[in-house]
């Protein structure tokens, strides 16, 4: 079951709601722009500049939360967003260096 943010547990990972938020080429892009950081980064969902409303940033976020992609805690007056980098390659191996190779 999903905790009080949206952020399934490892187990209730789906192929399918995985590939789901992975469709969309924005919220592709938010992948690989984690990918490609530092493991354990965390950044604000500005920082991506995906150059959408705030309404359409948020709701890309919720989907990549809601799938398990990302984690998202409030810091303050923004939220931060950091790729389940470890969850991912245990439930999914090979899915992150798929998505990273993706120009």
């Amino acid at each position: 079951m999903p905790d009080t943010e949206g952020h399934p547990d490892v187990a209730e990972m789906t192929l399918q709601a995985v590939l789901g938020a992975l469709a969309d080429p924005l919220r592709r892009k938010v992948i690989r722009d984690l990918v490609n950081d530092q493991p354990g980064a965390e950044r604000t969902c500005v920082s991506f500049e995906l150059g959408v409303s705030k309404s359409t940033l948020t709701h890309h976020f919720r989907v990549l939360r809601e799938s398990g992609l990302v984690y998202q805690v409030d810091r303050g007056n923004s939220r931060k967003v950091t790729l389940r980098r470890h969850d991912i390659e245990s439930r999914f191996p090979g899915l992150l260096a798929l998505v990273a190779e993706e120009a």
